[in-house]
């Protein structure tokens, strides 16, 4: 059975995407393209979740990212 996670994507200041999963803390990873992005994110969640299938209860849903001008 598939879960679905939240992916944040940036580009830091050397060219590289950086992706953080919002529903488990400390998962992160970047890379060069986006479709490399995508495989390595599924890669560190596997390994967060870790061969037992550990499955972190998720009491927040994210709803969004929102650009604001002030």
């Amino acid at each position: 059975m598939t879960k679905k996670y939240t992916m944040l994507i940036e580009k830091d200041e050397e060219g590289w995407l950086v992706s953080e999963v919002v529903e488990l803390p400390g998962c992160h990873t970047q890379a060069k393209t986006m479709d490399q992005l995508i495989e390595r994110t599924k890669e560190a969640i596997q390994a967060y979740l870790g061969e037992k299938g550990y499955t972190p209860e998720i009491v927040q849903e994210f709803i969004g990212v929102q650009t604001v001008r002030v």
